[in-house]
């Protein structure tokens, strides 16, 4: 009686399990594969041509899939879309327009990262590429910068305080830097204001001037600095007697 028991049970258990097992592997295979882009943010000088990374994990073909990379804060949002193959040019921004592209042979693994081309300085920002079918999305920050070496120039002599008085400018810079004057030994000079205009090309220019004395040393450094790009751009002059 009890052999007959364990054989009309088990069919039961195995069922049961079976279904269990199958029910917890959909689940599974639903959510494994994930979109990845960038925890650390890409940095771009002006001018670059970039890549934002983003890709699935584990890799799936995405060919014939809606691939999406936006902006929240534009107007239209859309940076690129592909849809069965084709770009949706007509809902593009208009400031990307044939600037970015996929690559379309990386696209059977997984791929979907974006090369962007000839950064500006308005690129700067957060993207998200999500794909619509998945609802799978991930975030890139990409941060923008440019710097330039500062120009020094004598631009008159100062008899009252018995020195000369020195300029200096650097063209060409994001974001906003600042300007310093130092004198041999690193120590920062008192220095008239900085003054900074921002062109049509939202690059900014700074400039500054100082009044060399005689009791300063004969070599004097203009530093140019933007801290969150990591740039420093310095320029030394010799003072003569």
């Amino acid at each position: 009686m009890q052999k007959m028991n364990r054989l009309s049970i088990g069919p039961e258990l195995r069922t049961t399990s079976v279904l269990v097992v199958h029910l917890l592997l959909t689940q599974f295979n639903r959510g494994q594969s994930k979109l990845i882009g960038s925890s650390q943010p890409i940095v771009a000088t002006v001018g670059d041509d970039i890549i934002l990374p983003c890709r699935l994990e584990p890799a799936v073909d995405v060919t014939a899939m809606t691939l999406e990379w936006t902006r929240s804060n534009l107007n239209p949002r859309f940076v690129f879309v592909l849809r069965t193959g084709r770009e949706l040019v007509n809902i593009k921004h208009p400031s990307y327009k044939g600037r970015t592209s996929l690559f379309t042979d990386k696209l059977r693994q997984g791929n979907i990262s974006l090369k962007l081309s000839k950064v500006k300085p308005a690129d700067e920002g957060k993207y998200q590429c999500f794909i619509p079918k998945l609802n799978e999305a991930s975030l890139v920050r990409l941060v923008v910068g440019a710097a330039a070496s500062p120009v020094i120039s004598l631009t008159g002599i100062d008899g009252d305080k018995g020195g000369v008085v020195l300029q200096c400018e650097s063209k060409g810079w994001y974001p906003e830097p600042e300007l310093l004057w130092l004198d041999a030994e690193g120590k920062i000079l008192s220095a008239g204001p900085t003054e900074t205009v921002r062109g049509p090309d939202d690059l900014y220019t700074v400039s500054s001037r100082v009044t060399v004395e005689k009791r300063h040393s004969n070599n004097i450094i203009c530093r140019v600095q933007q801290r969150n790009i990591n740039q420093i751009r310095e320029t030394q002059i010799h003072i003569s007697g």
